[in-house]
């Protein structure tokens, strides 16, 4: 674990608590983390009973955090902890979250072509003055632990939530590394999920697509309508058409389709919300 060496290295004037989150991992991190405890006794140990996602996995953590302020960073050695300096001095200089904004990443083309889309749509249809590359790196004040541990919502992205709550905010830049150990976790599905739920959460744009979708296919369909009985009147359709019904009732139907599935996603999310299921299980908890 040499990037926690460097950590417990960097913020070894401070007065810490590290709390590492077991995300239903399926190797042996846990007991590795077992054995560093018994070196370190400010460590504590969270593990859920399975996987239910890095968002979940966040809030654990915040559940059992106790600091005046609290750093939140990935556990996949691509962000630096060292960083966790300077931004403990910008929270001591008053501000209550102080984020790490990536400048560049060292990643695939590919990657990087979806993230930097991702953030870029976030900014424009959801939270305007969002970080256009984004940040995974944060430390927040204790206060702003609060306010989330009594939001607690489900299906929702903690860093937009932070962000989204306001309050004094700073920023420090720095690249992304590639990752050095491991294969990560952070699937094509658990991206589009995390889209997913940070648009229905965060902007009311899908909603107003699918109103101006029905607004636009209600006019196209009035206007057709008025064609056809115009020439129907003056006698210049021989025949009916066949092909001309069926390509708008498959249109008609797949707009039908499309809109009923954005639906479909406000309606589970409120019937999760309405279910009150905890967003994590915790199997097993070690603090010394």
């Amino acid at each position: 674990m040499p990037r926690f060496k460097k950590l417990q290295e960097t913020l070894s004037g401070y007065a810490l608590e590290f709390i590492f989150v077991d995300d239903g991992s399926q190797d042996n991190s846990f007991q590795l983390l077992v054995d560093e405890q018994k070196k370190d006794k400010r460590i504590k140990l969270i593990k859920l009973s399975r996987n239910f996602g890095s968002m979940a996995a966040i809030q654990a953590g915040l559940h059992y955090a106790k600091g005046d302020c609290v750093g939140i960073i990935a556990a996949d050695l691509q962000d630096p902890p060292e960083l966790f300096l300077e931004m403990i001095k910008k929270w001591e200089s008053g501000r209550k979250v102080v984020m790490a904004l990536r400048e560049k990443r060292e990643g695939s083309v590919l990657q990087n072509f979806f993230s930097d889309t991702y953030y870029r749509l976030l900014k424009k249809f959801a939270i305007d003055d969002y970080p256009e590359g984004g940040f995974d790196l944060v430390v927040i004040d204790q206060q702003i632990v609060d306010e989330l541990k009594r939001i607690s919502e489900k299906n929702t992205n903690i860093m937009s939530l932070i962000f989204w709550l306001g309050h004094d905010r700073e920023s420090v830049s720095y690249a992304r590394q590639k990752r050095e150990v491991g294969t990560s976790k952070w699937t094509l599905t658990k991206k589009m999920k995390l889209f997913i739920d940070t648009f229905i959460n965060f902007s009311y744009v899908p909603i107003r697509v699918i109103s101006l979708i029905g607004l636009l296919t209600a006019i196209a369909s009035f206007s057709y309508g008025l064609l056809v009985i115009i020439l129907r009147c003056f006698d210049k359709i021989a025949v009916p058409g066949w092909t001309i019904i069926v390509v708008i009732l498959t249109l008609l139907l797949g707009l039908i389709m499309v809109m009923l599935g954005i639906i479909g996603e406000y309606l589970w999310r409120i019937l999760d919300e309405s279910r009150k299921r905890p967003s994590y299980v915790v199997d097993k908890v070690i603090i010394d």
